[in-house]
């Protein structure tokens, strides 16, 4: 018998995969936080696995998820990206992501880096949730709904309450895999 896993990633070897390496291990990257929260924006709407299989397109479309040269996208290039149909061909997320990585670097400039302004609403520690099915598991909380409202304030768009939760989860703000999953305590010591 296999180790236990959270149910949701069962049954595709991407999703597992994606499940036993990167899910809920803390993030303090700026380039990958980027890359994870403009594949979250991309993901509102459809279903992860759709992100996943489209993941590396997404990162040669968008310059490997530089924020810096996505930052200077002009109207001719996101007509290309407009065109490119091997990502999610969608105006507002496309626009979004170029706002995104402008408010990103004035976050840098306020913050010192994009890590210190997302682990500050943590105090630097993964909130670590006891979950035992997923039915229990939030779509958003209170945490992720105030998150979005500074994102906002900042100039960053496409970021509701529950794509800024996939967000915490994806990055190890939270961990909520499931208490029998293997991955649970796992995570914890991958900080």
């Amino acid at each position: 018998m296999g180790r236990i896993k959270c149910d949701w990633c069962l049954g595709d070897d991407l999703y597992e995969n994606y499940h036993d390496k990167e899910w809920g291990v803390p993030i303090y990257d700026d380039k990958l936080l980027f890359e994870f929260l403009t594949l979250e924006t991309f993901q509102s709407g459809l279903s992860w696995i759709t992100i996943l299989r489209k993941r590396d397109h997404f990162k040669k479309a968008f310059d490997g998820f530089d924020y810096g040269k996505i930052a200077m996208y002009d109207s001719r290039k996101e007509n290309l990206l407009l065109s490119n149909p091997d990502i999610i061909r969608n105006h507002q997320k496309i626009g979004s992501t170029i706002k995104n990585a402008r408010a990103l670097m004035e976050i840098q400039k306020m913050k010192g880096s994009f890590t210190n302004y997302i682990w500050e609403f943590v105090s630097g520690e993964p909130i670590v949730n006891q979950y035992k099915s997923l039915s229990e598991i939030p779509n958003q909380t209170n945490l992720s709904a105030n998150i979005c409202k500074d994102l906002k304030q900042n100039g960053f768009k496409f970021v509701g309450p529950t794509v800024v939760y996939s967000f915490m989860q994806a990055i190890g703000v939270v961990n909520d895999h499931l208490v029998d999953c293997f991955r649970y305590t796992e995570v914890l010591s991958e900080r």
